[in-house]
């Protein structure tokens, strides 16, 4: 059986990874990486991915994600954590007030690296801003934004989805899983 270690402090990221693969181990190490600041995610997974395989010298993967909405030219891009400690979901939605197109979006960016090169992966999962706080803590949450974030095609937030919904969403040029795209690839 293959396998892969997944270095990630982030529980709900390992929920969500675990259900991609088949005929892979993947193994979690909870590490806390330094991580650039950049608005470059492959820049940011560069860094981390590198880091990963030093500290367990096995193939492994890190993922970074960013939060982009479009009439805040992108805000808060790849400083999400910094915006949820800062703003909070409170504040995004208050920046929002009075705005109707309330169209945003995760990237995400995957990278694996096996000590020889890093081969990267791509996620876009499009949707729009609720206009309020909304839905319930669940195992699988790895952001604060899930109570504000409608994927396309829903008219409810991530935090208001059962995890059958969720995890049943169709794949398409709306939605699509940096994490799913390496796990084909892998396995394959």
């Amino acid at each position: 059986m293959k396998e892969v270690v997944f270095v990630t402090h982030n529980k709900g990221k390992v929920a969500s990874a675990q259900k991609y693969f088949n005929n892979v181990k993947l193994e979690i190490c909870d590490f806390e990486l330094d991580e650039p600041r950049s608005d470059d995610m492959k820049e940011i997974v560069t860094a981390k991915v590198k880091q990963a395989y030093e500290l367990v010298k096995k193939p492994c993967i890190a993922q970074d994600s960013g939060f982009f909405i479009e009439k805040l030219n992108g805000f808060p891009k790849c400083f999400v954590n910094f915006t949820l400690e800062t703003l909070g979901i409170e504040g995004i939605l208050k920046l929002m007030n009075g705005i109707s197109d309330r169209k945003c979006a995760f990237k995400e960016c995957l990278a694996y690296y096996d000590g020889k090169e890093i081969k990267y992966f791509d996620g876009n999962h499009e949707g729009e801003l609720s206009e309020e706080i909304l839905g319930v803590d669940k195992n699988e949450k790895w952001s604060d934004l899930w109570y504000i974030f409608k994927p396309y095609g829903y008219d409810l937030t991530l935090a208001e989805m059962s995890s059958e919904i969720r995890d049943n969403r169709e794949v398409n040029e709306h939605n699509i899983s940096a994490m799913q795209n390496f796990a084909s690839w892998f396995e394959n």
